[in-house]
């Protein structure tokens, strides 16, 4: 268990198994997020984690209360800040994480992450434009523990991507089929500035759409990427809702 210290008190999370135990008895969808998403598709360790992550739809929220009852939580709200999260409060659409610890004296666990959705259908808290069928959201591993779906993981990840991030692609990208691929560049194609969409020094600083179907050779060494069409074929300007295509 790798232990990291926070201005709030030091981090050591729990295992996805240990979280699944708590959250058996929780009726509602959840899914193991992050990184930790990301190796349970992978089968194999891809690097450290400080934290661990588990989605909830916020509609399910107060689920969680229950899971982890006689438990601290602490919202991010305002975001940089913590403040407690009161039993049975419905926390705000501005509000998407909150840190769990059993007690004062020890280090935070396990960290929630609020999502959204409509009817049956998840959509991104950055773009109502992006969206999966709920049943599309999240796997199971061979032991019953949820986990979400690696092209929405990675979606959230491409936006900004960190070194961490980057292992992350490069863990999951070999396990993504070719819908899965061709979500994840239609996804991508609606973050500006592009991230991993486009990596070719040909079309440098040029939105692009992605062939689903391979991984391209990388211009930074071995890191595998999405590889793109030409400059001239965009999908940028559309506001017309996709849906996920089953693998």
């Amino acid at each position: 268990m790798v232990r990291t210290e926070t201005p709030w008190g030091p981090w050591e999370p729990e295992t996805p198994a240990a979280v699944a135990r708590r959250f058996a008895g929780v009726s509602t969808p959840w899914w193991i997020a992050g990184g930790y998403a990301i190796e349970l598709v992978a089968g194999h360790t891809v690097r450290d984690h400080a934290d661990i992550d588990v989605l909830l739809l916020r509609r399910d929220q107060l689920a969680a209360q229950r899971a982890l009852a006689g438990w601290e939580w602490w919202a991010a709200d305002p975001p940089g800040t913590l403040r407690r999260w009161a039993p049975g409060e419905l926390l705000p659409g501005s509000v998407h994480d909150v840190w769990c610890r059993p007690r004062p004296a020890e280090p935070w666990r396990v960290q929630l992450m609020l999502d959204e959705a409509v009817g049956e259908t998840w959509t991104s808290r950055r773009d109502p434009g992006v969206r999966l069928p709920l049943a599309a959201l999240g796997r199971r591993t061979s032991t019953g523990v949820p986990y979400l779906a690696p092209e929405a993981q990675l979606y959230y990840k491409a936006a900004a991507p960190r070194p961490n991030d980057e292992l992350d692609f490069a863990g999951a990208l070999p396990h993504l089929s070719p819908p899965q691929r061709a979500w994840l560049c239609r996804a991508i194609a609606h973050i500006r500035p592009p991230a991993w969409a486009v990596r070719s020094p040909r079309v440098s600083r040029t939105p692009a759409t992605c062939r689903p179907a391979r991984a391209a050779a990388s211009p930074r060494g071995n890191m595998p990427v999405l590889s793109t069409r030409g400059k001239g074929e965009q999908t940028r300007g559309s506001s017309t809702p996709w849906a996920h295509p089953h693998p």
